[in-house]
């Protein structure tokens, strides 16, 4: 039973809970080690991101935690670094990668705004052709290792968040399949582990994780290294899910030594 959830954000940012809240919920649903994160400013989009003072009173805030829970339960403070932020990542225990938007000249479209924001970018940019947005998404993800410096990869196939019924373009297609093939290849030198993320199945009706069982065979069976997380924004979906998504990633090839343990 995985009991470690190391993608999980609070009211630092874009999160509904305060951190103790988050922490205490954890310790309820008997995780022993947790990470709780900011988003990374990034100053053309301050909608869901910490302000740009809030890593020092965040990491302060983690410190008094982790004293008043010591041995209870093991607190990492961490951060999202988002491809295009130019902040520091000094100072947390650990960093996620994560792209969540793509560059057109001084505009930053992004990824996961909602369904319709994603369908006006793609035919304002891409002429309609859902392929051709997937590939800058993909050439983007497959450098974000470089970029980000991180310790955990962060929902590999994010572009893919509003595409859970298949109606708007086909993840089996030729195209898709070599753009996010050509990124994994890539990010795969770095054995750096990619994360199972349960967080559109939460939020955004999916019924598969980031990366997908699909992307998921293939990845294990070049090697990968993973680790599941909950991406939670909320203390009730802390965890939740995991039993069965661990479940599902051994039945596509993920074996015991996959599994990273991380320690910071």
């Amino acid at each position: 039973m995985i009991t470690q959830d190391f993608h999980n954000h609070t009211t630092f940012c874009d999160g509904k809970a305060d951190p103790e809240t988050m922490v205490k919920t954890a310790i309820e649903r008997g995780i022993t080690r947790l990470g709780l994160l900011i988003h990374s400013y990034t100053f053309f989009d301050e909608s869901y991101c910490a302000a740009q003072d809030a890593p020092t009173k965040f990491k302060a805030t983690m410190a008094q935690l982790k004293e008043a829970y010591r041995g209870k339960i093991e607190l990492y403070c961490g951060v999202e670094q988002d491809y295009y932020s130019v902040e520091s990542t000094e100072g947390f225990d650990y960093v996620i990668g994560s792209v969540h938007y793509l560059r057109h000249g001084d505009e930053y479209p992004p990824v996961d705004d909602c369904r319709e924001t994603q369908m006006g970018i793609v035919k304002a940019l891409f002429g309609g052709d859902y392929y051709a947005y997937a590939e800058e998404y993909f050439r983007t993800v497959a450098n974000v290792v470089e970029k980000t410096k991180p310790d955990i990869i962060g929902h590999f196939d994010l572009a893919s968040k509003y595409n859970g019924e298949g109606d708007l373009f086909d993840e089996t297609h030729p195209r898709y399949i070599a753009a996010w093939q050509a990124a994994a290849d890539r990010l795969l030198t770095y054995n750096i582990p990619f994360e199972i993320n349960l967080g559109g199945i939460m939020r955004a009706g999916r019924h598969e994780p980031y990366p997908t069982l699909a992307m998921q065979r293939y990845l294990a069976e070049h090697g990968a290294r993973v680790v599941l997380s909950s991406d939670s924004h909320t203390p009730d979906t802390l965890r939740q899910g995991f039993d069965e998504w661990e479940a599902a990633a051994k039945s596509v090839g993920f074996k015991p030594e996959q599994w990273a343990e991380l320690r910071f």
